[in-house]
């Protein structure tokens, strides 16, 4: 195979590859819950409008959906850049850390906001419910989220950004993608907006040194699942069956109110100091793997 790129410029590429993948991944998402509602005996040509988005059907969709963009993101890979589906960023090899910071991370900043909020009087937990086979249908449906996500921006824009710019520049631009993918979700709000940028700097500062995607992966999933089906917030203004039950009170700024954890000020300090910590320890690790042994 030639490996030279069919496009040249690698910020053409991550910006050629956007509408395309609405278009894909949007398409397969609707063939996905019709075919869910189908076989659920929910489908209705003449009022498809009001199929009732059960957590079935936005399970189906979401998994067609990533489908779809694996597609696109194949496509683009193999004919446009012209490289292998599995370099950008799968090699699983010396990477177990990577999962755990992420997964580690995710449960910390949601864990020690729910703890601060509730301490603050503004969270009150009504109830415990444990229902295994929601969690579990949570836990799939969180994953194919981060792999849609991730897959796009940090596997295929992002370093396509990098082999035109400065990998700061790349990452910054790139969470202005990111952040623009939620900009049409329920209840967002300026500091969500916000926030959300701040979380594609998080996701992506691994990423600019190592090339690899599993600590996003794993750190984009830990933050939705435990921030939604464990602690009980919305997830990006999506509501979801909670593992907690709990009513929010008081000043939305620090609690986020309908947008969830992650459009409060809260999440915004939080973020900020683990795109401080991660960027520490990768930055290290970058050193350490570049200076010469002696």
């Amino acid at each position: 195979m030639n490996s030279t790129p069919a496009i040249k410029q690698g910020w053409l590429r991550a910006i050629l590859i956007i509408i395309p993948f609405y278009i894909v991944s949007g398409i397969f998402q609707v063939v996905g819950v019709i075919i869910h509602a189908a076989a659920t005996g929910q489908f209705d040509i003449t009022n498809l409008q009001n199929i009732n988005m059960s957590s079935g059907i936005m399970l189906t969709g979401q998994f067609t959906a990533t489908l779809g963009t694996l597609f696109i993101v194949w496509i683009f890979t193999k004919f446009i850049d012209r490289k292998k589906f599995f370099d950008l960023g799968f090699s699983i090899k010396n990477r177990a850390k990577d999962i755990i910071y992420g997964l580690l991370a995710g449960i910390a900043m949601m864990g020690l906001g729910t703890l601060i909020l509730q301490a603050n009087g503004n969270l009150i937990i009504d109830s415990i419910n444990f229902a295994l086979a929601s969690l579990l249908q949570s836990v799939f449906l969180f994953i194919l989220v981060s792999v849609n996500e991730e897959v796009i921006v940090r596997g295929y824009i992002l370093p396509n950004f990098m082999d035109s710019m400065n990998r700061y520049l790349a990452l910054v631009l790139s969470s202005l993608i990111f952040t623009a993918l939620h900009f049409l979700n329920p209840n967002v709000s300026f500091l969500g907006v916000t926030n959300i940028f701040l979380a594609g700097i998080l996701l992506g500062i691994g990423y600019i040194f190592t090339k690899n995607l599993w600590f996003p992966l794993a750190l984009h999933f830990s933050w939705n699942f435990f921030q939604g089906p464990i602690f009980g917030f919305e997830v990006s203004g999506t509501k979801s069956d909670t593992l907690i039950s709990q009513t929010i009170t008081g000043n939305e700024i620090l609690t986020g109110g309908n947008f969830g954890f992650e459009g409060s000020l809260l999440a915004s300090i939080l973020c900020t100091a683990c795109i401080v910590l991660f960027w520490f320890i990768y930055k290290k690790q970058d050193y350490k793997l570049l200076k010469p042994t002696l």
